[in-house]
């Protein structure tokens, strides 16, 4: 699943100045870079299922990395491409959500991520050492664990309610036995 997100103040894009790169403003900008900075700590209400992982393995137009691009539909965060007097359709794409999350909860901590680059004045910098996503839930709920963002914005019984539902999932697929192992491992014992 991919989002997209604009912003506005009153009438006029927040997102959309005239002669910017991408004529995408430093709201836009500022915006994007919260959702990278804390992309690790939303990633559990994003991709809340255990198998949410294998798609954020790289490739399928899905991300693995905390990026952002303009065309790169592999990037976490996508800027489509701007048209010309269209001014209130600069957009962001956010790519990594996968369609079995709560979109009322991701939605709520990707505008608090984008709003915390906003308030926080965030620079948006080039991909040069892009911070990986978590490959699995355990890593995501251990970023989550320790992110006020999220806890601040989901509220702390709902927070507390998310960790301890994704821990019991984790706990109980870890000691799942998988059709691989199974495959792979009973004939040779």
């Amino acid at each position: 699943m991919h989002t997209h997100i604009s912003l506005f103040e009153g009438e006029k894009n927040a997102f959309y100045e005239e002669g910017a790169p991408m004529q995408l403003s430093k709201v836009g900008r500022s915006f994007i870079a919260g959702i990278i900075k804390h992309a690790s700590e939303i990633t559990a209400i994003t991709n809340q299922w255990v198998n949410s992982y294998k798609r954020l393995s790289g490739g399928g137009e899905a991300p693995a990395f905390a990026t952002w691009a303009q065309s790169d539909r592999n990037a976490m965060v996508r800027i489509p491409t701007y048209k010309p007097k269209k001014e209130a359709s600069t957009r962001i794409e956010v790519r990594s959500p996968d369609s079995a999350c709560n979109p009322y909860l991701a939605y709520a901590v990707i505008i608090a991520a984008g709003i915390a680059g906003v308030e926080g004045n965030y620079e948006l910098t080039e991909n040069t050492n892009p911070a990986p996503l978590p490959t699995d839930l355990a890593e995501a709920i251990s970023a989550m664990e320790k992110s006020e963002l999220v806890k601040k914005t989901l509220g702390n019984d709902v927070f507390e309610y998310v960790l301890l539902n994704k821990r019991a999932e984790w706990d109980e697929y870890r000691k799942q036995v998988s059709a691989y192992e199974l495959g792979r491992y009973l004939p040779v014992l």
